[in-house]
């Protein structure tokens, strides 16, 4: 159960419209590397995790995941509010507007939905937890290519923000990748898993 606090972990205060920009920034909203794959993996990952500090873990980043989604859909919405026909048209934003209007909708910059397929629950710790990796630097790549493409401070400051977070969550899912580890090869694991080796006797032939 959470609490929910009507307030956006960083404030979104943009004041000149851009759809073109928008149709860039919505990658982060339902794109390939967005903040709703983030959310969904971290949050259905956790119930498979087998120990509890790291389950905490990806339930706390999946949830400030959410938060993100939140800001990028505000971002989006922003950019695109109260813009005129003729706006809509020289932006290129037209495509979309037939489609949505200008709600929010997740896909990526180039016009792909949301795919749950894009992002993995393996059920094996070490499996999900290097996924996780990876996945915060692809989104931090990405709010990087976003940022080559802002020069409006008020869209800059939120996309720095939640760009930071992604090498916070990155440091974190590799302290917990440690823990997982050490806690596997203590128990000769990580290296070798005796249950694959069902038949003790035809390990002992091989040798």
């Amino acid at each position: 159960m959470w609490s929910y606090e009507r307030r956006l972990e960083f404030p979104v205060n943009i004041k000149t419209p851009n759809a073109k920009l928008a149709q860039a920034i919505i990658s982060q909203y339902g794109g390939p590397d967005g903040e709703m794959s983030a959310s969904l993996r971290y949050l259905s990952q956790r119930y498979s995790m087998p120990y509890r500090e790291v389950a905490g873990l990806l339930t706390d980043i999946g949830t400030e995941e959410l938060a993100h989604l939140e800001m990028v859909a505000t971002i989006v919405h922003q950019l695109t509010r109260n813009l005129s026909m003729e706006e809509i048209e020289k932006s290129g934003f037209a495509n979309y507007y037939v489609d949505h209007t200008l709600g929010v909708w997740p896909q990526a910059a180039g016009g792909i939905p949301f795919n749950a397929c894009e992002f993995q629950v393996k059920g094996d710790a070490i499996t999900d937890l290097m996924e996780d990796m990876a996945a915060e630097q692809k989104a931090r790549s990405t709010y990087d290519n976003i940022l080559r493409l802002v020069d409006d401070p008020d869209v800059c400051e939120p996309i720095r923000f939640l760009r930071q977070r992604e090498i916070v969550h990155f440091q974190r899912f590799g302290e917990a990748l440690r823990i997982v580890q050490d806690r596997l090869d203590s128990k000769n694991f990580y290296a070798f898993n005796p249950e694959f080796d069902r038949c003790g006797d035809c390990k002992d032939e091989n040798n």
